[in-house]
């Protein structure tokens, strides 16, 4: 199925939003919402980083531990961390314990923690599109990269932030609602 799909509560929703509760309610309450603010914009920038190579459904069912092993996503927090939390990480369990993701989560708060207030917002969503596109009738006219996200890609690494490739940040803008991938019929197409 591509195009949308009857929920059991007969409202229409993206057809991948239908195979767990998870994702429906991930689907329906904060998918394409926009989302500001550095913290949970750093947030959403290390769960897409950390979801990369694995399916979405894996990160939603960890997030919170996710939250507890990085401080809430704090940037100044996080910034704090050294090699003893490195290695605590590699052991938590709560979480994904690769060695390269968990470095550049920490390596980016470092970053990010030398900005100013609102900085990490103005960056990310100077790339929205200015007008968005037609929206899409099924799930194959919806892009995994675009120019906007690899512009934001781009200038995410050129100021010194890691482990962001055109797809991951193009995934961060559909989640932050930087754009509108909801299907044309999807009951979240334009949530009141």
């Amino acid at each position: 199925m591509t195009g949308t799909v009857a929920g059991p509560d007969g409202l229409l929703r993206c057809p991948w939003a239908l195979s767990t509760e998870e994702y429906v309610a991930y689907h329906d309450t904060e998918w394409g919402r926009p989302v500001h603010g550095d913290d949970a914009l750093y947030e959403r920038l290390c769960l897409e980083a950390f979801q990369s190579g694995l399916s979405w459904l894996t990160i939603l069912r960890r997030r919170d531990g996710f939250r507890k092993a990085f401080a809430s996503f704090v940037i100044a927090e996080v910034a704090d961390f050294g090699p003893a939390d490195t290695e605590r990480l590699l052991a938590d369990e709560g979480i994904i314990r690769n060695r390269a993701k968990i470095e550049a989560t920490l390596a980016n708060a470092k970053v990010l923690a030398g900005w100013e207030p609102g900085e990490l917002d103005a960056l990310i969503w100077s790339h929205a599109p200015e007008e968005p596109g037609p929206a899409p009738r099924t799930v194959t006219e919806v892009p995994a990269v675009t120019p906007e996200s690899t512009a934001l890609a781009k200038a995410l690494k050129k100021a010194g932030i890691r482990f962001v490739g055109p797809t991951t940040a193009y995934a961060l803008m559909q989640a932050c609602g930087l754009v509108n991938d909801h299907l044309t019929d999807c009951t979240s197409r334009d949530p009141a």
